[in-house]
């Protein structure tokens, strides 16, 4: 993208179609007929996660596709069915009706089409920054409690038993309860996918890597998992009569080609589902956007967030009107994509196909994979997403980031997901604005010899009496500016010898209405008690905008290009003290010189 023209930038394919030939097409075709199968047992799993039927699974997983490719700058992003995404979907649309029922598979393409919608507006205004409000903790955080409750939500499927819930503490007693019922060849089945897919994921890289396979060949077999986990579990079904013995399959699959399907758009039922979608494309482009910048920086290649805003919305959109549900860029599925050697977007699009031309031929086939091998496909899948040392690592550095990262957790947990993002973006904004509330203010003194300032409370400096130096560092605006007016009055109040008080401004990036009165209000404060106000260091975007007041005007002080400009004028002794204490210091050091020779 870095010279792609203006039409370009706002149709990416237009830009790598330019360059496109047989080679490149060679290997996206090659990457894409990999991934085809690896994708069809993820994007089943990912379908009764979210507690529709398996077909929405599919049709997420060909069509929305496409969207992405027109306007997504990504080469290896694969959009379609992810995790998180799928339980959130499922808990936004289980209060509203009962999973795996028409309505269910109804209200769940409104709610892609309103995520899509959402998605394409705020890349058409260019709203990627509303993104920023869930910082690091309350993501990690949020995504680990996720995956707990998802782990819990299939281990119904693994044991063959029932339970049901969006919380912890509604699948755990079930399940506690109804364990001694289990399904002992359900069981069986599931334990052994779930072992196979943790040998696969961890130990058959290194295992075929010993065997004399390539590094990067080794890491693609490994992460067949899903794959070879349903192929034999396909085989003990029709071999040993599984099915017949009570191990739930999924059954007979519809087409594999998708049809145009209309989302119910019923004013009540849009009034309901807007929260969810808002969370499902903020979240699912945190996620998409990470994903794509981890990619892009191997190849040095250039990630536009608003293109993927509209191509992520255009997927949910499609998605919307080919009986699906809520899509995304996923890091599993794009880590496939990446080791399959595809080279451009257009990659997706022939894995779309592929799935149908799979699906299509071995529908048959397919229809006796084990639920509890999905089960397990998606266990494996989402507990690399977790990060469960969010909690160490936040206390250890920030208290605020722990809070943040543990509410989310545990609301999350104990509420369900829609109510734990949202408490964990609440408590994030919270602590923002409580710092910014109380910016660190620093009482600063000269290092000797230099033009440098520096906290007194960490350097040897030289201070006056006469003047007071102090920095502020953080923007002024409504949130702490009374706080800066206490302060100020304050150390004016404690330092009875002091004439001049200097703020220094190098760090202050703009000043509000709110600051703008308060600073007014400092410079009378501090001239009723016999103290001059000076600003220094003032950037030139804060001075245009002081000019425009009339506070400029009312200052008492005088406004300093650098704080060691205001020194000189206001006591040049401070300078000569720090000339003379460096002098002393060299005369020291030359003294010592003969003597060590």
């Amino acid at each position: 993208m870095r010279n792609a023209t203006g039409l370009e930038r706002a149709l990416p394919m237009l830009h790598w179609l330019r360059r496109y030939d047989r080679l490149t097409f060679a290997r996206d075709a090659l990457g894409a007929a990999i991934v085809s199968f690896l994708f069809i047992p993820q994007s089943l799993a990912y379908a009764l996660l979210a507690g529709l039927p398996v077909s929405a699974g599919l049709y997420a997983s060909i069509v929305p596709l496409m969207g992405y490719a027109l306007f997504g700058t990504s080469r290896f992003l694969a959009v379609g069915p992810v995790a998180v995404i799928s339980l959130l979907t499922g808990s936004a649309l289980e209060p509203l009706a009962a999973a795996g029922s028409p309505e269910h598979a109804g209200l769940a393409l409104t709610l892609a089409l309103l995520s899509g919608l959402m998605l394409a507006a705020m890349g058409l205004f260019r709203l990627g920054f509303l993104a920023n409000f869930l910082s690091h903790p309350v993501v990690s955080g949020f995504v680990t409690a996720s995956v707990i409750l998802i782990a819990a939500s299939q281990m119904k499927n693994i044991f063959g038993i029932h339970a049901s819930g969006n919380t912890l503490f509604e699948l755990l007693p079930q399940l506690a309860a109804n364990l001694p019922a289990l399904h002992l060849p359900t069981t069986l089945v599931g334990i052994f996918s779930l072992a196979l897919l943790v040998f696969m994921r961890r130990r058959a890289a290194p295992l075929l890597g010993s065997m004399g396979f390539t590094p990067s060949t080794a890491a693609m077999l490994s992460r067949m998992g899903p794959l070879v986990a349903a192929f034999l579990t396909i085989v003990a079904v029709m071999v040993l009569g599984l099915e017949a013995k009570g191990v739930k399959v999924l059954g007979p699959l519809p087409s594999a080609i998708p049809t145009l399907t209309l989302p119910p758009l019923e004013l009540r039922t849009i009034t309901q589902l807007l929260l969810p979608a808002f969370l499902i494309s903020i979240i699912g482009f945190v996620e998409s956007i990470s994903v794509a910048h981890t990619f892009a920086a191997k190849h040095r290649d250039i990630i536009l967030p608003n293109n993927e805003l509209m191509g992520l919305g255009a997927a949910n959109i499609l998605s919307a009107f080919c009986g699906a549900f809520p899509v995304s860029g996923g890091f599993s599925r794009s880590v496939v994509n990446y080791d399959a050697g595809v080279q451009t977007p257009l990659a997706a699009i022939l894995t779309g196909i592929g799935i149908a031309i799979v699906v299509a031929f071995l529908a048959p086939f397919i229809a006796h994979v084990p639920q509890a091998v999905l089960s397990a496909i998606i266990i494996v899948a989402v507990m690399s997403l977790a990060d469960f040392s969010i909690l160490r690592n936040t206390w250890a550095y920030s208290r605020a980031d722990f809070a943040a990262a543990a509410v989310t957790i545990a609301i999350t947990l104990i509420e369900g997901v829609e109510i734990g993002i949202l408490a964990g973006v609440l408590v994030s904004i919270a602590l923002l604005l409580y710092r910014a509330s109380r910016p660190h203010i620093a009482t600063v003194g000269l290092v000797p010899n230099t033009e440098h300032f520096r906290n007194v409370k960490r350097h040897e400096v030289i201070t006056s009496d006469k003047v007071l130096s102090v920095r502020v560092d953080e923007s002024l605006f409504f949130a702490n500016a009374r706080y800066l007016e206490e302060q100020l009055t304050s150390l004016a109040a404690e330092n009875r010898t002091m004439e001049h008080l200097v703020l220094i401004c190098s760090a202050i990036n703009s000043i509000d209405a709110s600051a703008l009165e308060s600073l007014e209000s400092i410079n009378q404060q501090l001239w009723d008690m016999g103290v001059t106000f000076h600003l220094s260091e003032v950037k030139g975007p804060v001075m245009d905008r002081l000019k425009r007041s009339h506070f400029l005007e009312h200052l008492k002080g005088r406004i300093y290009l650098s704080h060691y400009q205001a020194l000189q004028e206001l006591d040049p002794s401070v300078i000569k003290r720090g000339e003379e204490q460096h002098a002393a210091l060299r005369a020291v050091v030359e003294d010592m010189q003969p003597a060590q020779s």
